[in-house]
């Protein structure tokens, strides 16, 4: 079993949640079905899935979760780049979120690249 937690790309993913629940609490309460749930459960979805796939047994099943913690992990920056632009986040928020979902983006795909290659 693989260990989730040395990784960057879980780090960097968890962080990411963490910031995205912080930075939603202020969100209109009209959002709370929309937006605000969509961003948070795309945010938890990046984290979740590299757990997921972590305690897979092989690295096919990885890398399918791994694909799909990425994919979460472009839909988190969408959502944040849209809860900007709809005035749900300042700039201050916003330059705390978006380098960290992209980051966390840039490592999954460079660990899904560096496994397709093994």
């Amino acid at each position: 079993m693989r260990d989730h937690t040395k990784l960057r790309a879980f780090q960097l993913a968890d962080q990411l949640a963490i910031l995205v629940y912080k930075n939603t609490a202020s969100f209109p309460k009209g959002e709370m079905f929309g937006l605000t749930s969509q961003v948070r459960r795309a945010a938890v979805s990046v984290a979740s899935n590299i757990v997921e796939g972590s305690a897979r047994s092989s690295e096919a099943e990885y890398l399918r979760f791994l694909d799909i913690a990425y994919g979460s992990a472009r839909e988190v920056e969408c959502q944040i780049g849209l809860s900007r632009r709809l005035g749900f986040l300042n700039a201050s928020e916003h330059a705390e979120l978006l380098p960290v979902a992209v980051e966390s983006a840039k490592v999954l795909n460079g660990l899904i690249r560096a496994l397709r290659r093994s």
